[in-house]
């Protein structure tokens, strides 16, 4: 049994399949897995994604804390 954020998942995988379920996060885990991205490339690489669908995919695997998001000026 593992534990995150408050919910019981019967083995990690399971875990993994919940944090990563979304029609985009596993391509976009893919593409940044490469290289790092800024939003714009992602929008270009994904034309198809709306910018408020990727912005709140890109949020929720931050939250989950499979990425990490850089600001620059």
């Amino acid at each position: 049994m593992v534990e995150y954020h408050g919910k019981k998942y019967h083995c990690p995988m399971e875990l993994a399949v919940h944090l990563i379920s979304g029609k985009w996060k596993a391509l976009i885990l893919w593409d940044l897995a490469e290289r790092e991205l800024r939003f714009t490339e992602l929008c270009r690489r994904f034309p198809e994604v709306s910018e408020k669908v990727l912005t709140a995919q890109l949020r929720n695997l931050e939250a989950d804390g499979l990425i990490t998001r850089t600001v620059y000026p």
